[in-house]
């Protein structure tokens, strides 16, 4: 049994509607270029497709896309917008789940690797992606760097998000390397004129990991480090860089 929380039907359902910015263009075209010139004319693998919010588009720029994706809710959203002989999604744990064939690129975006909670299963997921690797091919994996520098002593909180729609911030477990993202969104009312507004409170665990035991679990695996950026359009990274995309291949 994978640690990872699975989305309910009411949290997949609205997932579109609440990451418009994820969805935008602007987000978009920079990780499909970067995608696609990996695959090149191979076959790309998504851990954790979700709805296909990266896999639908890929495919649209004809990269052979399949995925694997826990929650059968999100995998149902997806499936609105593309059948299964265009694009297979197996309901599996991105950990150990096998799909047949090999793949120029297995990618893993939107800091989804830290929704496997232990060690031991992230460690695994390198060494699924390596398995359906062909030689040579790479996988990628897009992840923020832990906000721990803004921790002064005593404080276990980091705000990464204040807005009109949305309160959100981090809690922590340093000792166990988890932290839970607790998210407030408006859900109706604007609070003008005495009206009522309400939020809805949500949350949800993960293990985070730095950059360099990213790159051991890669060792582990079999894997080269070919490449670290700061983000989709191959900015350097840096120590004050707040994420990495990070892109390791297997031998030939």
């Amino acid at each position: 049994m994978t640690s990872s929380e699975l989305w309910t039907r009411a949290t997949a359902d609205r997932y579109d509607a609440e990451e418009t910015e994820a969805f935008s263009a602007a987000v978009l075209d920079p990780t499909l270029d970067f995608l696609a010139e990996l695959a090149g004319e191979g076959r790309a693998l998504e851990f954790a497709i979700g709805t296909g919010r990266v896999g639908v588009p890929l495919r649209g720029r004809g990269v052979p896309v399949a995925g694997i994706e826990l929650s059968e809710h999100m995998a149902a959203v997806l499936r609105r917008k593309v059948g299964e002989d265009e694009l297979p999604v197996t309901i599996g744990d991105m950990a150990i789940t096998v799909v047949p064939g090999e793949f120029t690129l297995v990618y893993l975006v939107y800091n989804t690797i830290t929704n496997l909670l232990t060690q031991d299963e992230q460690v695994e997921c390198f060494r699924n992606a390596a398995r359906h690797l062909a030689p040579g091919g790479r996988f990628v994996i897009e992840l923020l760097v832990p906000p721990l520098r803004f921790l002064p002593p005593g404080q276990v909180a980091v705000p990464f998000d204040v807005s009109d729609r949305h309160l959100g911030f981090d809690t922590f477990d340093l000792v166990e390397q988890v932290l839970v993202s607790h998210h407030f969104t408006r859900v109706d009312g604007d609070g003008g004129a005495g009206g009522d507004v309400r939020y809805r409170r949500g949350n949800s665990r993960h293990r985070y990991a730095w950059p360099a035991e990213l790159d051991l679990m890669a060792r582990i695996a079999g894997l080269e480090l070919e490449r670290r950026v700061a983000d989709w359009d191959g900015s350097p990274f840096g120590q004050d860089s707040p994420k990495h995309v990070s892109v390791w291949r297997k031998p030939v």
